[in-house]
């Protein structure tokens, strides 16, 4: 299919993360040609999960549960329905003329993610043909599976959109995604991009929040500052074999959720206590793995929920003190919407013909379009 015209410059990037928090939609006009043209965020917003919808995803990602096929199925549509009141909800807000969307380019809630084994798969529900029906208009979606066929992880593929809007000539960087799970792309001035997840970050965090406020976050660090860090319990958590493995490497809520805290306690911690602790491992793993994979980084470019954390953005800055730690807003990319905007941009490369995943990042064997197109 040929490159999106001129005139059809608009993509509508969805995405649910590891959180599950919401369904965040960016609405992005792209300036110039290639895989480098300059993203303008045009209109961004959250938009929430109907309660039980999401309290079901949690728990999903929480615990392995047995679905039966009526289960996934009905899933699959439920979900693919809310991306598509989101899109169009988006739309509306946006004033914007549908006609002038090239695409819709949705990532779905990601269900199980496991890219080793025998046979290794990744599955990502939203049915996007309900997207394509409800919003009339393409749909690009799957992104995920093609990378993994190819014998990659599937994951992460937001560095290959970092590299080409934020890579820099003079000095290394890297880009820090602070979602339910954190990821790293590092771009050196000179070199290969790569990019990894490093562990745990919001999802847990909230996930503990929750079960002991009652809150769905830890709104400024507020529940982790009223705690300590217990370094034995740190130390349990960091002996996770995961954090061991060489990139490249992928993980999500189904490795990293309540039952495997709560199996390392020693009973007695008070659950400030814990909620200080696992920021200080978002922290630790986030730090060690710059230090292991690029120790001359300059500059971190964060972005994700955890950048609203200032409690995180501060122990970030302790752990890693020869580099500025700043938000991605200061690179003109609202840091809430940075993944949205990301699959918005793999829409475009999948319309333009051109490979979305970077296989340094990912260990497939070569460079993929990625992603399926739904007709309007």
């Amino acid at each position: 299919m040929p490159a999106p015209s001129s005139r059809a410059e608009l993509f509508l990037g969805l995405i649910s993360g590891t959180s599950a928090d919401g369904i965040d939609a960016a609405l992005v006009r792209f300036h110039g040609d290639g895989p480098h043209a300059r993203p303008e965020l045009l209109h961004g917003r959250t938009h929430g999960w109907d309660a039980a919808l999401r309290a079901r995803l949690v728990a999903l990602g929480q615990q392995a549960q047995a679905l039966t096929l009526d289960a996934v199925g009905e899933l699959d549509v439920r979900i693919g329905r809310a991306f598509a009141d989101a899109a169009n909800a988006s739309i509306a807000a946006a004033g914007i003329d549908r006609t002038a969307i090239a695409a819709i380019g949705s990532h779905g809630q990601t269900l199980r993610h496991r890219p080793q084994g025998e046979a290794p798969f990744t599955l990502q529900l939203g049915d996007a043909h309900v997207i394509a029906e409800r919003c009339g208009l393409p749909v690009v979606a799957d992104f995920r599976r093609r990378d993994v066929a190819a014998g990659g992880h599937g994951a992460p593929l937001v560095p290959a959109f970092h590299a080409a809007v934020l890579h820099a000539a003079d000095e290394d960087r890297a880009v820090l995604n602070l979602g339910g799970i954190a990821n790293l792309t590092l771009l050196p001035a000179h070199g290969d991009v790569r990019g990894f997840d490093t562990g745990p970050a919001n999802g847990l965090m909230d996930a503990w929040c929750l079960r002991h406020t009652g809150q769905p976050f830890d709104a400024g660090g507020r529940f982790a500052a009223q705690g300590r860090v217990d370094p034995a319990l740190l130390a349990r958590l960091l002996a996770e074999p995961w954090f061991a493995l060489a990139p490249p490497k992928s993980t999500g809520r189904d490795q990293f959720h309540l039952d495997w805290v709560e199996a390392a306690l020693a009973g007695g911690e008070s659950p400030a206590d814990v909620q200080a602790t696992l920021l200080a491992l978002t922290v630790r793993t986030v730090a060690d793995a710059l230090h292991a994979t690029q120790p001359a980084t300059s500059r971190v470019i964060v972005c994700g929920g955890g950048v609203h954390n200032p409690l995180l953005m501060a122990a970030l800055a302790d752990a890693m003190p020869a580099a500025t730690i700043e938000s991605s807003a200061l690179h003109g990319l609202d840091p809430d919407f940075v993944e949205a905007m990301a699959f918005a941009w793999l829409a475009r490369e999948h319309l333009a013909g051109r490979p979305g995943n970077l296989p340094a990042v990912t260990g497939a064997a070569g460079p993929r379009v990625l992603g399926a197109l739904y007709p309007a």
